[in-house]
């Protein structure tokens, strides 16, 4: 056994392997010994496909930045072929028969993916706690959430199972996951990686997918591995100037950053430890010679949400139909009551009301664009607090009633536009979005964001801090990130306590 494999990160096992120092089975072999060992307490992996991984370890694997690494995904937009796919979901359960575009792109790097990681039903909720495949926990704190959506990634990564993992992002489900369990987690800007065939602009641009990792190098050279336009991409945006990696690895410019400490979602507030943390880490980033200044962008928070909200739920009512029309009936027959009325309220909007709602986005666009005309990138919490306990987010059974009424009654009336006009969906949606009120500016204008492990509560839980960049311009996100790391200023992984 590789007693060693925790030590190093993705890149690191890989130059193992190609130097000939270990096999990709004995990489293969420290991971399993790592699931087992820490799944049964972690929750984070709901598939496994270990002879399959070890058939191809035996093959021979792609030459390319990281092969024989042990890899997963999140069980949610990453279609491996002749795998399932539940999309967190008691009802779902396709056998795909292709892989997407960015796993090709992915297992051409040489990756070795041996398991599906859990994930919140649709990815529709920022903790991961599906009633189809149960809770997965904090690596820091049992009983804790790992955050969403891709929580089960996240665990996976900073438990020390894999040392990076496939994430996606459509409100901060890759930066979200990464503050609460201690990682590093980029959502790359709009178009920069694939997404298709199965989608061309998840949740209107929304959603990105990428990884998420141990450290800042590992993220870089996947994106290097992964970028570019798929055929029929809505967006074909310029590959950086040298690689990805390459900014990573080298110290940035002097930048000047604004401070973002208004959270986007009203009646937010943000917990004492996180601002201390956030004003820990605007002082860090003046002693490295860079300026942090405290600038806002000018945004209508009370539009903000309830545009974010008409998207999701269209996009989700589209889902189901979908799903339902290519695979059938049964596998939209028991969805959660959430996923179920974001549904109902998707197909009782209008096609003007999803105009008015992306007329919204493109005034975020605009506004947080102008802010960075004037400064180089935002920096603000990724999340208001840290991990909640489990039970916290998801919707109560009392709140679960109330939206089972809601539907039944749709099937009579239209409820979809009164629960908005009556601040029912306010009120029932805030104790999610509250938690979203700095990760969703990054997906809402499509900017590239990355969240840091900049903190540590008292009760030993970790603090992300969020920087958001200039659209498409990862290479100084990646600078800076680079720079923090290396200066000692991420917290310590979970296996590393």
């Amino acid at each position: 056994m590789f007693k060693e494999y925790t030590q190093y990160d993705a890149l690191g096992l890989a130059e193992l392997v190609n130097s000939g120092q270990v096999s990709a089975k004995e990489l293969l072999d420290a991971a399993v010994n790592q699931a087992n060992k820490l799944n049964p307490k972690l929750n984070a992996i709901i598939h496994r496909f270990d002879e399959r991984a070890y058939d191809a370890a035996q093959a021979g694997l792609p030459k390319g930045a990281f092969t024989g690494v042990p890899y997963l995904l999140k069980d949610l937009s990453f279609y491996f072929a002749d795998e399932p796919l539940t999309m967190g979901s008691r009802s779902v359960n396709i056998m795909t028969d292709y892989d997407s575009e960015i796993v090709k792109r992915m297992k051409a790097s040489g990756v070795n993916t041996f398991g599906k990681t859990n994930t919140p039903e649709f990815g529709l909720i920022i903790t991961t706690e599906p009633k189809a495949h149960g809770a997965t926990h904090n690596p820091f704190k049992k009983g804790y959430s790992s955050g969403g959506s891709s929580g089960g990634s996240a665990a996976a990564v900073a438990s020390g199972i894999v040392p990076m993992a496939g994430a996606g992002d459509g409100g901060g489900s890759i930066r979200f996951p990464a503050a609460w369990c201690g990682a590093f987690g980029l959502k790359p800007s709009r178009g920069r990686n694939p997404i298709g065939p199965a989608f061309g602009e998840g949740w209107d641009g929304a959603i990105a997918d990428h990884v998420i990792t141990r450290t800042v190098r590992d993220s870089a050279a996947m994106l290097d591995a992964t970028s570019g336009a798929e055929v029929g991409a809505p967006y074909v945006i310029a590959p950086p100037n040298g690689t990805f990696l390459q900014a990573a690895m080298r110290a940035p410019r002097p930048l000047t950053i604004a401070l973002h400490q208004r959270p986007l979602i009203a009646d937010t507030v943000v917990d004492k430890e996180v601002l201390a943390t956030l004003e820990q880490t605007a002082k860090q980033l003046e002693a490295m010679g860079h300026r942090v200044v405290p600038a806002e962008p000018n945004i209508n928070i009370e539009k903000f949400w309830h545009d974010f909200i008409v998207v999701v739920c269209a996009h989700t009512a589209f889902t189901i139909d979908d799903i339902e029309r290519c695979h059938g009936k049964q596998h939209v027959q028991n969805l959660e009551p959430q996923t179920y009325n974001m549904a109902m309220l998707g197909r009782s909007l209008s096609a003007v009301d999803l105009v008015h709602a992306k007329h919204g986005w493109h005034d975020s666009q605009y506004q947080t664009g102008k802010l960075l005309e004037q400064y180089d990138m935002i920096l603000c919490p990724t999340v208001p607090t840290t991990a909640v306990k489990h039970g916290v987010l998801p919707p109560s059974r009392v709140d679960e009633i109330l939206m089972s009424t809601s539907g039944l009654l749709n099937k009579g009336i239209n409820m979809g536009k009164y629960t908005f006009s009556s601040g029912m969906i306010e009120k029932l949606s805030h104790p999610v979005l509250s938690k979203m009120a700095f990760t969703l500016l990054g997906n809402v204008t499509g900017l590239p964001a990355m969240s840091l492990p900049l903190g540590m509560s008292k009760k030993g839980l970790p603090i992300g801090m969020q920087l958001i960049g200039r659209m498409n311009d990862e290479t100084t996100l990646l600078s800076l990130a680079g720079e923090i790391e290396r200066a000692g200023l991420f917290t310590k992984a979970a296996f590393e306590k």
